[in-house]
């Protein structure tokens, strides 16, 4: 049987066609627009995520035995608000998950309402990011529009509603709504009196691997899928990178170096850092996990050769890197504030220690090494917590840079896993699937069987020495700029 994993990012929907022994036949990806209405504002239209879906589906499934596609499921960008009316029309265009239009409300959250009230009803604090800020933001300033909502769901939500019709979401991407009651797995009633909605507005919570229905007829013929194609849950995408990497059940840790960037640390029981600066959330298998995220890791390399350099030659620009450890320029990861653990969107990227020897390639190592850094700081706060990390997998496109995987290992001091599939929430959504169709009874089960690594990254004590060094100084940068940034 075969089973479809999509990956709803935010530059683009990628598509992976994928069988019961874990190899995948196919790839697509279809891109659609961001939109930035006012600067610090990111938004999409819910449209165009569905219609790219399913033309990438068709695309995907031309030429292979159709009826062999048993189920699909979904990674996808968490915290995004979408919208629909009584008539099911999307209201206004999606504020995604990298938005900064609510520090208002997110003040209000966690001074107002406190942190304590927040962390007990939710096991969070608010993050700009976060849903339940954004509702309050369309409360106050889309009050007309506030009233018409019928339905408040998640992104990857709006493509299984479009293709199942049922109004449902996962307790993964429900954790990053600040409106789930995390530990009870539940709605938080109090939350939904703060923001002014109710109950009924919200989907109905279901496990990741949950077969929520079956495809819609119209959508079926559509598509030329067959009519008994089970539609999965799916899980929020950083949850699904986490199952296509086997990250899975007690003690497992997972990186993300995508558009933004993610420690991921995997745990059968529900556990909270006291101070939030990790969010405490429900996992994909059924159990939770401790996760700092970072605003923008991948996408600084990115805005470093393309729009910078005005390159996409990014091997060549990392070949002639060598002297690891003994960079003199920091470079600080926040171009679009950051989360965890400073949780501060005024927070802005920097370049320090420059000088008339500096580099092109010093500039460079300095953006990868900053990123890693970033990545250090929500280790350090799972390491205070007794989490004893020693190894990690790898996913996201940054991962496939072996020298990046170098400074990350000898950064954190951890062994660095990379896996044969590089597809992280595509082939974590596509074996979510298989487990909604049956194909395996539990996540942890399929996800031993089919996620294999490849290589090893092992950390060099000379290396990690002078990794520590630069680290210490790392840290010195964003308290000493932390007031200026709220000036700027």
């Amino acid at each position: 049987m075969l089973y479809i994993g999509v990956d709803l990012g935010t530059s683009a929907v990628k598509l992976l066609l994928m069988d019961q022994e874990g190899k995948i036949h196919k790839i697509v990806s279809r891109e659609y627009p961001l939109s930035f209405p006012h600067p610090g504002w990111s938004e999409q239209n819910p449209e165009d995520w569905f219609h790219q879906t399913a033309e990438g589906i068709r695309e995907l499934t031309e030429g292979c035995d159709r009826d062999q596609i048993e189920g699909i499921s979904f990674g996808g960008q968490m915290h995004g608000l979408v919208v629909l009316d009584e008539e099911d029309r999307v209201i206004r265009p999606a504020i995604l998950w990298n938005d900064g239009r609510t520090e208002e409300e997110t003040v209000y959250l966690n001074r107002e309402i406190g942190k304590e009230k927040l962390s007990s009803c939710t096991a969070n604090i608010a993050f700009a990011g976060f849903t339940a800020p954004k509702i309050l933001w369309m409360k106050k300033h889309e009050p007309e529009n506030f009233r018409r909502i019928r339905r408040i769901m998640l992104p990857k939500d709006y493509l299984v509603y479009r293709l199942s019709g049922e109004f449902c979401t996962d307790y993964s991407d429900a954790s990053g709504t600040l409106l789930l009651d995390v530990e009870h797995r539940r709605w938080s009633e109090e939350m939904m009196e703060i923001c002014g909605i109710k109950k009924e507005q919200l989907p109905r919570l279901c496990e990741s691997y949950e077969a929520v229905g079956e495809i819609l007829p119209e959508q079926a013929e559509e598509l030329g899928l067959p009519g008994t194609v089970r539609i999965v849950a799916g899980a929020g995408d950083n949850a699904a990178a986490a199952v296509g990497t086997g990250t899975v059940g007690e003690g497992g840790c997972n990186l993300s170096l995508g558009t933004s960037g993610t420690l991921f640390i995997s745990s059968r029981t529900f556990g909270v850092d006291e101070n939030n600066a990790l969010h405490s959330f429900a996992h994909a298998d059924g159990g939770y996990h401790l996760m700092g995220c970072m605003l923008s890791a991948a996408s600084c390399n990115k805005w470093w050769m393309e729009e910078i350099l005005r390159t996409d030659q990014y091997q060549q620009e990392q070949k002639g890197i060598e002297k690891l450890g003994e960079n003199q320029v920091f470079y600080l990861p926040y171009l679009m504030g950051e989360r965890s653990p400073h949780n501060d969107p005024r927070a802005r990227a920097t370049f320090t220690g420059m000088t008339m020897d500096t580099t092109r390639e010093d500039m460079t190592l300095a953006v990868l090494e900053g990123v890693a850094f970033g990545l250090r700081d929500s280790l350090e706060v799972a390491r205070n917590l007794g989490r004893e990390i020693t190894r990690t997998r790898i996913c996201g496109g940054g991962a496939k840079s072996p020298l990046w995987r170098k400074i990350i290992a000898n950064v954190m001091n951890v062994t660095v896993e990379v896996i044969e599939s590089e597809e992280g929430p595509g082939y974590g959504a596509a074996i979510l699937a298989a487990v909604g169709c049956g194909a395996f009874r539990t996540v942890q089960e399929a996800a031993e069987k089919l996620v294999k690594v490849v290589q090893t990254v092992e950390p060099e004590p000379e290396l990690v020495e002078k990794y520590e060094r630069r680290y210490q100084k790392f840290r010195l940068l964003y308290p000493a700029l932390k007031e200026t940034f709220q000036k700027l």
